[in-house]
């Protein structure tokens, strides 16, 4: 499955590829401990595809994130105010 086609699912339906990608590895897998060695390069492509799916995954969650939590940047530090305290104590 390329990129361009996995940005364009909805979140829901990167939930359900995903366990689609899972279940079709997991019958290799079980067809290879039988015995049967068919299908290797289709599990290795699987793999990445479930990697691309949750690299994509995290990707909104981190957008999402950063867009409910907006930085603010270049703010100066608050001013101690115990060194005040102490010049108004000794005068």
């Amino acid at each position: 499955m390329e990129l361009e086609k996995i940005r364009t699912f909805s979140d829901e339906e990167l939930v359900k590829q995903q366990a689609s990608a899972a279940e079709q590895i997991f019958r290799i897998r079980f067809q290879k401990s039988l015995g049967n060695v068919e299908g290797l390069k289709k599990l290795r492509s699987l793999k990445l595809d479930i990697a691309r799916i949750k690299t994509e995954a995290r990707q909104r969650q981190i957008d999402a994130e950063k867009a409910a939590n907006p930085v603010v940047a270049n703010v100066a530090p608050a001013k101690s105010t115990r060194t005040a305290r102490k010049k108004a104590q000794k005068a």
